[in-house]
């Protein structure tokens, strides 16, 4: 089911972000054996715990293998002691074992000779249970310690994945810190959010699952195949006869399954994409009936992960009854050739038992590292997404820490350029100086480059020509972080986390005092409405502040970049969510607060650029305009109309 088509453009967004709503570029993850080299290098690392793993995992499937061997010779004792017992009743006292196999062979009896060769009964013996319970002493004494050396093995794997995905986690948490903004862009969060944690998590799971398991079957197969050839090199060929089978089996069913395992993971993301996009917006989904809509988009989401997912399973899941079949037939042969041998006197029935354990013990991890084969496509798909994350392109390299001397705050655009894409040209050859203390006004139509200004300005991207200078130096010259601590910034979006208002309006600063929280809320008029909730500061929001009106979590924003004193003031559509007379306010509160810094304001309201010392005009890219309110209104021209257009109500509201 097609994702019905959105209506109109995205206001002020770059083309980028319309891919993204699109559900961004498509992707195709098919390097399975890289990807899978590069998964188990994540414990490269940890290698003294696979170490220490490998080295527990390997004594405990010798013990373990070594336990169906002396179970054989309990068998031997048994059956030796029932021989012998039955040959005292029908031969005289005191023949021995070599003159029983000649007597039977002189009456033609050459069958039970052969079975009596191989079996080391004495004649009027029974069963020796002294030595029939040591070796079953010996027997759990192996258990025992195979057992523990199982616990050690599976404790230092646990250990060692654990550690691998939490550095992976670290990796990816900061390689987000590290992308540029228009990654974000082209991508939808959910997808984002669902590699980040749906992914990894998967990670987690398989190698966990696979790890400890697939190097005990290695190891077992490895022993358990020595073991066979030691008691019996034929059944022991008979026995290898079914791996190549075994192997081609997995091999093609793994091809058809692969595909299936990367489509669920992906369409895992998009559904998760989708989820995060509908929830976020919930309240406008309900207002524009579009209820059936999403659960439409939903459903056609759900229906492709339920079809990826059951196609993933199932194929992969025809491994292992192929598996058992492989294992049945097998086992077959291995007990109709062993009852042969053992009638020959060839092989002792003990050695034929252990040998039937140890073909039971060699198909059983051939079938189990075939069953996990659908645990091992499903986390590397996963992987491929999240090295796919890894591997995008990140911002350029940050420089070394500029030497700044007091920041007044000008700034210049020298013959700046930009564009989003590199056939569309969006701002061309734009030249600006701004004077520290001065307040610049940014206005025009939706599109016309105002929020792509200050974008550059903050670095969140990088001019493609020209240059942007803080007091005379290149902002390309100085780290990010060191640019974005000389700039508050308050946006149309506002943005709470969960936790206190307190909380919240601190986060623009290191470690506030009360007192300082307070006056920041005083100076953006968020001290009266918070004294009235009945927690006062410490009253809790949720993340989409959801128990604040939207004026008031705009209140709380701007107060936050109070508190930060940065010597540049970006305030993007910062007024726009609260009413005029609560705007009036702010706009006094800010002039006091704009004293000495430099500020940018992107607005439409004539309340909010009015008093502003500049009022920039722009049209596609340019700068079509500046001057002041009463010069721009005066000269008639693209200001003006925008006035007459939208402005002249809010001056009669205003005033």
């Amino acid at each position: 089911m097609s994702e019905p088509q959105r209506r109109g453009p995205i206001p002020g967004g770059p083309p980028a972000a319309r891919m993204m709503m699109a559900g961004g570029p498509p992707e195709k993850l098919e390097d399975f054996k890289g990807s899978t080299k590069r998964l188990l290098g994540l414990l490269k690392p940890q290698r003294v715990f696979v170490a220490g793993a490998l080295a527990f995992g390997a004594v405990g499937v010798f013990l373990s293998v070594l336990g169906p061997y002396l179970l054989g010779h309990a068998t031997d004792v048994i059956f030796e002691g029932v021989i012998g017992k039955m040959l005292g009743q029908n031969l005289p006292p005191g023949v021995t074992r070599e003159q029983a196999i000649e007597q039977l062979r002189a009456t033609g009896q050459n069958a039970q000779a052969d079975l009596l060769s191989g079996v080391d009964a004495v004649p009027g013996r029974g069963i020796d249970f002294d030595r029939l319970a040591e070796v079953l002493m010996w027997v759990a004494i192996i258990y025992v310690f195979a057992w523990v050396f199982g616990v050690l093995q599976g404790r230092l794997t646990t250990r060692a994945v654990q550690a691998a995905v939490y550095d992976l986690r670290q990796q990816v948490e900061e390689k987000l810190a590290r992308l540029p903004l228009s990654y974000f862009d082209k991508q939808p969060r959910g997808e984002v959010l669902s590699r980040a944690t749906n992914d990894t998590d998967n990670i987690a799971q398989t190698l966990q699952q696979t790890f400890a398991q697939l190097v005990t079957a290695l190891l077992t197969i490895v022993g358990v195949l020595g073991m066979m050839f030691w008691i019996s090199p034929l059944l022991a060929l008979i026995a290898l006869v079914t791996v190549p089978v075994s192997i081609w089996l997995t091999t093609v069913i793994g091809k058809r399954s692969q595909p299936q395992f990367v489509a669920q993971w992906k369409t895992t993301g998009q559904l998760n994409g989708h989820i995060e996009e509908m929830f976020t917006g919930h309240t406008l989904v309900k207002v524009f009936g579009r209820q059936d809509e999403a659960a439409s988009v939903f459903g056609g989401h759900n229906d492709k992960l339920y079809a990826s997912s059951f196609r993933a399973q199932f194929i992969s899941g025809l491994i292992q009854p192929a598996m058992m079949f492989i294992s049945n037939f097998n086992y077959v042969l291995v007990a109709v050739i062993g009852g042969l041998r053992v009638a020959s006197g060839t092989l002792t029935l003990g050695e034929v038992q252990a040998f039937i354990q140890y073909s039971r013990q060699f198909s059983q991890p051939l079938t189990q590292v075939a069953s996990m084969a659908n645990l091992v496509q499903s986390g590397v798909a996963s992987a491929e997404r999240v090295f796919a994350l890894l591997d995008a392109d990140e911002q350029s390299p940050e420089p070394a820490p500029v030497a700044l001397d007091g920041v007044r705050g000008r700034i210049a655009f020298e013959d700046v350029s930009f564009r989003y894409l590199p056939d569309k040209p969006l701002i061309e050859n734009l030249s600006l100086t701004v004077e520290p203390g001065q307040t610049v006004a940014i206005v025009g139509p939706t599109g016309a480059g105002k929020t792509t200004l200050v974008n550059l300005l903050m670095r969140f991207y990088d001019v493609t020509g020209g240059r942007i200078t803080l007091d005379g130096v290149d902002i390309a010259t100085m780290p990010r972080e060191q640019l974005r601590e000389q700039i508050g910034m308050v946006l149309q979006d506002t943005w709470l986390f969960g936790g206190s208002i307190a909380e919240n309006i601190g986060y623009g600063a290191a470690s506030p005092s009360a007192d300082l929280v307070r006056l920041a809320a005083e100076a953006a008029h968020v001290d009266g409405f918070v004294r009235m909730l009945p927690d006062g500061y410490d009253t809790k929001i949720d993340e989409e502040g959801s128990n604040v009106s939207a004026g008031q979590k705009q209140l709380i924003t701007i107060a936050r970049a109070f508190l930060a004193e940065p010597s540049i003031l970006i305030l993007d559509e910062a007024t726009s969510s609260v009413d005029t007379r609560t705007e009036v306010l702010i706009q006094r509160a800010m002039a006091t607060l704009r004293t000495g810094r430099t500020s940018f304001v992107i607005a439409h309201r004539l309340s909010t650029i009015r008093d502003a010392d500049v009022i920039l005009v722009m049209e596609n890219g340019s700068i079509v305009e500046q001057g002041d309110h009463s010069s721009l209104l005066a000269s008639g021209g693209a200001y003006a109309r925008l006035y007459s257009a939208q402005f002249a109500q809010a001056v009669v509201e205003v005033d």
